[in-house]
């Protein structure tokens, strides 16, 4: 090994440069070989799993960054229903709220001919009261009466207005109206219960 060494170190500079810049490729072959190649599939687990722990985290990040958006969002939806809800009466008010349509008709100056209401209409979360309404009178009255309707805090809807018959009285045009009238209401749980189990009912006899 002394005389390895010896003859080495008696080489040219250059040779030896050569020499140790070989040894050192061995070193690292063989650290490649023995160390990195048999752990190489638990490296590239590990950075699989660290990307995507990293990837969960900024994830998180963004979620986390969203909450008050989502907070606000939400209030607004909360903001809204309650807001559909004011504008539709439940069943105890459906009476004062057709004493009140049939007041505005006379508030207007026309005679009511016709104040009809139809059965309810049941639908999944809400149930429809069509009234049907004649009423006589002119027509500028009749045209506050539907400005009147449409300025109620409860959601009337107004459809299949239909103008009739008119006659000429002094210096006005007295005619005819009929009209749909149909207001909403929201149904009670046991109401809702009730035409859940209806419908699944059907499902399940239509399916035999």
């Amino acid at each position: 090994m002394k005389e390895l060494l010896d003859r080495i170190l008696g080489l040219p500079r250059q040779q030896k440069i050569g020499i140790l810049v070989g040894l050192i490729v061995a070193l690292l072959a063989l650290d490649f070989f023995f160390l990195y190649s048999p752990n190489s599939a638990e490296i590239s687990k590990l950075t699989e799993e660290n990307e995507k722990s990293r990837g969960e985290r900024e994830k998180k990040k963004k979620e986390v960054a969203n909450i008050p958006k989502l907070k606000e969002q939400m209030r607004q939806l909360d903001g809204m229903l309650k807001e559909a809800v004011a504008q539709l009466p439940d069943r105890k008010e459906i009476p004062d709220l057709l004493s009140g349509i049939s007041t505005k008709v006379r508030e207007s100056g026309l005679d009511i001919l016709v104040f009809r209401p139809r059965g309810e209409n049941l639908q999944e979360f809400y149930a429809e009261i069509p009234v049907d309404i004649v009423v006589r009178g002119p027509f500028h009255n009749m045209v506050i009466f539907f400005d009147e309707v449409g300025r109620l805090s409860r959601l009337v809807n107004l459809s299949n207005i239909e103008i009739k018959n008119p006659k000429p009285s002094g210096d006005q045009m007295i005619m005819e109206a009929s009209t749909l009238a149909t207001t909403f209401r929201f149904l009670d749980e046991a109401e809702r219960a009730s035409i859940a189990a209806a419908r699944a009912a059907k499902d399940k006899a239509g399916k035999k």
